[in-house]
């Protein structure tokens, strides 16, 4: 899979209809949105909506589009788009489930958006794409210490043990792997501008 930086991406975007670029985009940032729409209360299939309200939201918006960073980082205006398209979701599910009761107090919808929450689901989808890049940097037997030991929290002997490696050898895959996963999440923010 190519990995072409976002800038890139979103140029290609906005110019003639590229299917690929589309397909790039939606690889890279379905998991991310959905997630979002996910941690507000959505179950999969409004995730899925949200997720495809965002991309045709981006389509219509790109026409003549130039990244300029000095308007804002992309990512703030995906939050945005996602931010609306989860208010929106949420107000149709609301008003189906209303739609006698127009007296009701709580006739209005609105949804507080945590900051915190999008960032978090920001630093998850770089950790994600990160993971997914370092596989042919690694060795499968290194991964899958790096995996017990640092992601799931088994202890460094139990690791050791069931992969056949020697303590030494479990830290320092971990050493590595977080010390590379650093590098290329902090590539990725810059990236993306």
């Amino acid at each position: 899979m190519s990995y072409t930086t976002p800038i890139r991406l979103l140029n290609r975007l906005a110019g003639d209809i590229d299917p690929t670029a589309w397909a790039e985009f939606h690889r890279r940032y379905l998991d991310l949105i959905r997630g979002f729409a996910h941690r507000h209360g959505l179950q999969p299939a409004d995730c899925d909506d949200v997720a495809q309200d965002v991309f045709v939201a981006l389509s219509q918006s790109l026409s003549g589009f130039q990244y300029d960073p000095k308007k804002g980082k992309f990512r703030s205006y995906l939050k945005t788009l996602a931010i609306r398209a989860i208010n929106r979701k949420l107000r149709q599910k609301y008003e189906r489930r209303v739609q006698c009761d127009i007296e009701d107090e709580q006739n209005e919808v609105s949804c507080t958006f945590d900051g915190e929450a999008w960032e978090d689901e920001w630093r998850q989808y770089h950790i994600r794409l990160a993971m997914g890049r370092l596989t042919g940097e690694f060795n499968e037997r290194d991964r899958m210490a790096f995996t017990q030991y640092a992601v799931l929290g088994q202890s460094a002997a139990e690791t050791a043990e069931a992969l056949g490696m020697s303590l030494d050898q479990v830290y320092q895959a971990k050493s590595r792997i977080l010390k590379r996963l650093a590098e290329r999440i902090s590539q990725q923010v810059e990236e993306e501008g």
